[in-house]
């Protein structure tokens, strides 16, 4: 009779998984069971292959010659005890289909991998480190009403050693964090760390959805590098990648003979990365996802996902036209839901270049439960904007104010990603329009200004913040060497400062996602290309104003009512290369209110007198400028 519970007398003491919830997608700790577990002088190995006649365990251990693996309860789980191991030996499965033929896999839930070009699984203890960021985790949130300022970053290419290696986790540590917390970032996105094959994929294309790759260490190297994160209150998000896996014989595909986590239908089986498509239909899939990403918050304490390529999961091949892809959605549904509840402080964040609704909203409300959404919009219309001469920017004005027609029906986050700075699309400082160096630093300036003082939360690229000139290579570090140049070196400050007026100053993130903290005050200025708005938070209200063009526009008013007023940020200072700081005036003007029909010349008709308060402003070509009132 088969039993409807697996249960395993595991280090931390009685585990139970449910054979039906795993079936049924409900599932989010299934690598507590599967994979391979050290218990006191055993390894047990376990692996679900439903559809295979035979497994053998090989590994080291054995000359990499067949161990039996004996079938479990409902005979699709297998499982082998093995003494005498140690954390750190490899292992693979060899799964004979029911046609005799035999592959070796890693563990789909192995905990650890080789380097490329080896395959293997590797054995590792998860109780090995031991955080210390209770404070940290019993302090954080999701951000709504606090800054959130993230530094996206591809670890194997951000620096590198003479030789071109990779640091590691624990170098890493050492030189990122403190650079990150000196320069104004309060989270570090990191692009995948799950194990892939291919370094030009970027680890995008997994083979191991619970093993940290091994290009900079070890999984305790890893917990280390983010325990440091935390002690220094810097958060650490992780790109997951729930959409689609690297096609690779050794992995996931055709795992047991038969396409088990992959759709069976060429049609849909394939993305356009030429990736295999998870079928998220099945819940066996469902709940080896939704365990890999408790996996990675429960286990590393990551403080959130950053979910790639949404679009490919709501629609069928990521393409509207064929419909919505009801149960990848549901999906979605619960996992976030599920996520939230064990979690509440961690980030969910979607790419989503797609018009779906509700993609912010709670699961509860209708919504797919996602903290946050990239706008994609606004990134394009912005960059597109800056690409083009400053005469045709008139008739392109309404790029830059549409982004707050629709802002409200989302929660998002403005990026300036990885993905703007590949294959053939020019860095951020490289899309500027104009020819000259200094023209292009200008621009970069003012388009960093309206990004910050825009609603929404923020993330930036690695190599954005030196206005590199080299489109991202992951081959390379970044050009580092640029900032002996008194320009770069110069933008580098700006960023720097700019970065830090975000953090400090309430106005510009704690009513990002409120009405009320948000006002335009001039968005019809088409022929000058100059927009002002107002940012309102804590007492304290922050007028940005910018002029895109390449024209000086002298005495440019606004109406403005405070106590107290000062220039927060300007972007033409000298510091930051520009040619001087921007020249302003306080006028005031002087208003008599009447009765209604009264007589001018009457005094008694005469209710009051006051003065309203001017501000002139100088704006040169392409600036921008933030004044705080109080």
């Amino acid at each position: 009779m088969v039993n409807n519970f697996i249960t395993l007398k595991a280090v931390k003491g009685d585990y139970t998984m449910d054979i039906y919830g795993f079936y049924a997608g409900e599932i989010f700790d299934a690598y507590k069971y599967m994979g391979a577990h050290i218990e006191n002088d055993q390894v047990v190995f376990r692996t679900y292959a439903p559809h295979a006649s035979r497994v053998e365990l090989i590994g080291e251990f054995n000359n990499w010659s067949g161990t039996e693996m004996y079938r479990l309860e409902d005979n699709k789980f297998f499982e082998c005890r093995v003494s005498n191991l140690r954390s750190g030996m490899l292992y693979k499965y060899r799964i004979y289909s029911n046609d005799g033929q035999c592959v070796d896999h890693c563990d789909p839930y192995g905990f650890g991998m080789e380097l490329r070009p080896n395959t293997a699984s590797i054995i590792r203890d998860l109780n090995e480190y031991t955080f210390n960021d209770e404070e940290w985790i019993n302090s954080r949130s999701d951000c709504k009403e606090k800054p959130l300022n993230i530094y996206e970053a591809h670890l194997g290419s951000w620096r590198k050693k003479e030789d071109n290696s990779w640091y590691n986790y624990s170098e890493l540590a050492d030189m990122l964090i403190p650079y990150v917390k000196e320069y104004g970032y309060n989270y570090i996105e990191v692009m995948p760390l799950s194990e892939h094959p291919c370094d030009e994929s970027w680890g995008y294309q997994n083979t191991g959805f619970f093993s940290p790759t091994s290009r900079y260490g070890t999984a305790t190297d890893l917990k280390c590098f983010i325990d440091k994160c935390h002690k220094n209150n810097i958060g650490v998000i992780m790109d997951f990648v729930p959409v689609h896996f690297a096609v690779d014989g050794f992995a996931l595909a055709n795992y047991d003979g038969t396409p088990l986590y992959e759709y069976p239908h060429e049609d849909v089986a394939i993305s356009q990365w030429g990736s295999k498509n998870f079928m998220h239909s099945k819940g066996e899939v469902r709940s080896f996802l939704q365990s890999a990403a408790n996996y990675w918050i429960e286990e590393y304490h990551f403080d959130g996902l950053r979910v790639d390529a949404l679009s490919n999961i709501i629609y069928w091949q990521g393409n509207s036209d064929r419909g919505e892809n009801k149960e990848a959605v549901e999906f979605i549904k619960g996992m976030n839901k599920g996520l939230k509840d064990m979690h509440p402080s961690i980030i969910l964040a979607a790419e989503d270049s797609t018009a779906y609704p509700k993609v912010t909203a709670s699961v509860e409300e209708g919504g797919l439960g996602f903290d946050y959404k990239w706008d994609m919009g606004w990134m394009n219309d912005t960059l597109e904007y800056f690409k083009i001469h400053p005469y045709d920017r008139r008739r392109e004005y309404h790029k830059l104010t549409f982004s707050m027609m629709y802002f409200y029906s989302e929660k998002f986050l403005m990026p300036l990603s990885h993905d703007e700075v590949v294959h053939g699309k020019a860095t951020i400082i490289q899309k500027m329009y104009g020819n000259s160096y200094e023209e292009k630093f200008k621009q970069a300036r003012a388009l960093y200004m309206y990004m910050y003082a825009h609603p929404g939360k923020k993330l930036n690229f690695m190599g954005n913040e030196i206005a590199q000139f080299r489109e991202w290579d992951e081959k390379r570090e970044q050009d580092w060497n640029i900032l002996e140049y008194p320009m770069h070196n110069k933008f580098h400050r700006f960023m720097r400062d700019l970065n830090l007026v975000y953090i400090n100053h309430p106005a510009l993130f704690k009513d990002d996602y409120k009405h009320e903290g948000f006002n335009w005050i001039d968005c019809h200025q088409e022929e000058k290309c100059v927009y002002t708005f107002e940012r309102m938070g804590e007492n304290e209200n922050i007028i940005a104003i910018f002029n895109f063009s390449d024209e000086y526009h002298e005495g440019y008013e606004i109406p403005m009512e405070y106590n107290t007023l000062e220039v927060l940020m300007d972007s033409s200072i000298n510091e930051y290369g520009g040619d001087g700081k921007t020249n302003y005036r306080i006028l005031i003007e002087e208003y008599i209110k009447y009765y209604e029909g009264g007589n001018k010349n009457d005094a008694n008709s005469i209710i009051s007198s006051h003065k309203k308060r001017l501000i002139s402003v100088d704006m040169k070509p392409y600036s921008a400028v933030y004044f705080i009132l109080k």
